[in-house]
């Protein structure tokens, strides 16, 4: 889908900069130890000292770490003298291994520095929970312990109960050596694409396996806090478009929950139109390399992972290209990222032959380009909205020989609708949403055989100007399309306490509300179990300011459904919206635009084309050259900008005395927080007759009762970084 600034995607990572792997310390306690069932196994009489190395390099995590500089990772990075891993001072600590695959171990060695284990464990385990000991020390005196080892598993760990003294424990270097099997299949069983043409299936573990599915937008963090819920929905597949360390909390919760996730990479010009950076895929070899390398390091890490569905190249990047390229550039780069798609999934099968490959896109124009350059992948992936119907009769149309599951679908999207009378896209109702999921999932499933399922868009909290529009719980609260999506998915909303539902509002007048005053909001509110209702007004000035957060409206009910709001002071469009609240955690949310315009003014604008002048204008920058006539021009549309800095003013000359009873200053968004208007008859001494540092832009009306010929704006403080503004400065007699 086109991007939505305010919620592309939360964590849409860009893998140049991933934030660190960060892992909860375990405390144990020496009683639990011992009060546990380990196996010990005597040392072998001769270690097999010529199996090679393979703990150097892996992933490492400890139970904690001193300081920064002392992380688990300094112990397996070949370092015998310069790096090291420090615990915390306290009993027990552990330090593990991840070898990556099972493995038949054979000798351990032990670099420790100053602060050792007088008394450890060497433990291994299948899965990194349940551990079985194969060697104990129980006397050790530091230095170097050389230590053969019987056993086998893929995590290995020391495990330190007593120290010497009051530090904490602290290797340079531990190294496992043996020998590596095969990767054991994940938990849960592979995920395969089974079936032929036509006739495609998913599988898990050899089951059949429909996505029923929700893309992600909560913090990776609090991922166990709602996964319960999507749980309660039905919904057995979660997709995210980026994949790093901060993915774990969630893999791990949805795990917990009996889901999945479709892990997603982020790759340029992602998020299809004004989206991302632009890579150029046909000859920047530094960034392919750099992107192939982080996605086979999460594919190493995830692999294994019971919650991990499939891995998802890219999301609408062959759509987002023109946004970069055109002509035969588009077509080549087009070509070059199909082919790199191809690339990763190639890599990825190679280190994960039990997950599938797909890649997403928001144009089934970019099908062909997969058909033709990526072989490889086992699945497409498709974003579609209003027209998720269409898709089918593509796919038939292309003559292709994959399935494909849909990756994002729901109501139309801002930029499928018409507009509406104030010349801005007309949001579907709640009721329209509602409907909209459930035609979006009955459209897939309906293409069976070859639509494998789909995640639906979008599982997030944000309660904003795109929120409203897509989110199933923006604040936390239950939409219509929450229990609609819940019915797909189960089959039934039985049992259910739903949402209030708002129908048939009005706003009166959409097309003529003067700034900072009153308009009239009304609509026909009813919750389906006669819960009493909480109603909320709230302003979006995303089409007026660009600013998509939405603000408590100054509001007042006048009964029946029926509220008189204030209009706020900055002109432009704005939306409008009653939240209508049940208490039970559900909300009505509907919305319609007002054009918010300058109040009306008596007498006559004297200033209207007359000489203007002013102490700097920009020549160009943005929609400039802004000239000082156009703030004087009659238009709404235009305006005066000054240079970036204080002082600055603007003048008009009325061309002989002329009362003036009011002035109307119509600000940009680069608005003067302190400035004086002056007066003069010979446009030389000035006399200040206002005065103002509380400024805060939109429309400033100032009464005066004063003759002059000439009429200044003194302007002192600026209240952005930017210079100062003006669409209009009128002066009325």
């Amino acid at each position: 889908m086109p991007a939505l600034p305010h919620l592309r995607r939360p964590s849409l990572p860009s893998l140049a900069s991933l934030p660190s792997l960060r892992r909860p310390a375990l405390t144990l306690t020496l009683a639990a130890l011992l009060a546990s069932s380990l196996t010990v196994i005597a040392a072998p009489t001769e270690a097999r000292a010529a199996d090679p190395l393979i703990s150097q390099g892996k992933t490492a995590t400890a139970s904690s770490q001193e300081g920064d500089g002392l992380s688990a990772a300094q112990a397996v990075d070949g370092d015998l003298t310069g790096t090291r891993w420090a615990s915390q001072w306290s009993d027990p600590q552990w330090i593990r291994i991840d070898l990556g695959r099972r493995s038949d171990l054979s000798r351990a060695v032990l670099t420790w520095e100053g602060a050792y284990g007088k008394a450890y464990e060497i433990q291994v385990s299948d899965n990194g929970n349940d551990w079985t000991t194969i060697r104990k020390v129980t006397d050790g005196d530091g230095g170097t312990d050389d230590l053969a080892l019987t056993g086998s598993g893929r995590y290995v760990r020391m495990l330190g109960t007593a120290r010497p003294g009051g530090y904490g424990y602290s290797l340079w270097e531990f190294q496992v050596y043996g020998t590596q099997g095969d990767t054991p299949p994940p938990a849960g069983g592979a995920v395969k694409v089974t079936g032929g043409q036509g006739a495609w299936q998913l599988t898990v573990g050899g089951q059949p396996y429909t996505v029923k599915g929700l893309t992600w937008g909560p913090s990776m963090a609090d991922a166990q806090r709602y996964m319960p819920d999507l749980k309660s929905m039905g919904v057995n597949t979660v997709r995210t478009w980026g994949t790093d360390a901060s993915t774990k909390p969630l893999l791990d919760a949805a795990a917990a929950n009996g889901l999945r996730v479709m892990n997603g990479f982020w790759l340029q010009p992602g998020g299809g139109p004004g989206s991302g950076g632009c890579a150029n895929y046909v000859t920047d070899t530094a960034y392919k390399s750099t992107m192939l390398t982080e996605i086979a390091k999460w594919v190493e890490t995830y692999k294994n992972h019971p919650a991990t569905l499939m891995w998802n190249v890219g999301n609408e990047s062959v759509l987002g290209l023109q946004n970069c390229y055109s002509g035969a550039e588009l077509e080549a780069q087009r070509n070059a990222y199909t082919t790199f798609v191809n690339d990763a999934a190639k890599r990825i099968h190679a280190i994960d032959a039990d997950h599938p490959v797909t890649s997403t896109d928001a144009w089934t124009g970019a099908w062909p380009y997969y058909k033709r350059n990526a072989p490889d992948l086992d699945l497409y992936s498709m974003n579609a909205y209003g027209d998720i119907c269409g898709v089918r009769q593509d796919w038939v149309d292309g003559g292709y020989t994959k399935p494909y599951i849909i990756t994002e679908t729901g109501p139309a999207g801002e930029w499928e609708v018409p507009d509406d009378a104030n010349g801005v896209p007309d949001e579907p109702t709640d009721v329209q949403k509602r409907d909209g999921y459930t035609k979006a999932w009955d459209c897939t499933i309906g293409h069976q055989g070859v639509a494998l399922g789909a995640t639906l868009f979008h599982y997030g909290l944000e309660h904003d100007f795109g929120g409203v529009w897509f989110n199933l719980i923006p604040d936390g609260l239950k939409r219509l399309s929450y229990y609609s999506v819940k019915k797909a998915f189960t089959g039934s909303n039985a049992g259910d306490n739903l949402p209030p539902v708002i129908s048939d509002m009005t706003v009166t007048p959409s097309g003529s509300t003067s700034a900072g005053g009153e308009f009239t909001v009304r609509a026909d509110i009813r919750d389906p179990e006669n819960d009493p209702v909480t109603n909320k007004i709230f302003l979006s000035g995303n089409y007026a300011n660009g600013d998509k957060g939405l603000i408590p409206a100054q509001f007042r009910s006048t009964g029946n459904g029926t509220f008189a709001v204030t209009a706020p002071e900055k002109l432009g469009v704005w939306k409008v919206y009653i939240q209508s609240e049940d208490g039970k955690g559900n909300a009505g949310i509907e919305t319609k635009s007002v054009k918010v315009v300058a109040p009306p003014m008596t007498g006559t604008n004297v200033a209207l084309g007359k000489p203007t002048t002013a102490s700097s204008s920009q020549a160009s920058y943005g929609d400039c050259p802004c000239p000082p006539e156009r703030a004087t021009d009659g238009r709404l549309d235009t305006r005066w900008a000054s240079d970036w800095s204080d002082p600055q003013w603007i003048a008009v000359d009325l061309g002989a005395r002329t009362p003036i009873r009011t002035l109307q200053l119509v600000w940009d968004p680069a608005y003067a927080k302190s400035y004086e208007v002056q007066v003069s008859d010979d446009g030389t001494s000035w006399r200040t007759v206002h005065t103002t540092t509380t400024g805060n832009g939109d429309i400033d009306t100032i009464a005066l009762t004063e003759t002059a010929r000439h009429v200044r704006l003194h302007l002192t403080a600026r209240g952005t970084g930017w210079g100062y503004s003006l669409h209009e400065f009128g002066v009325y007699s």
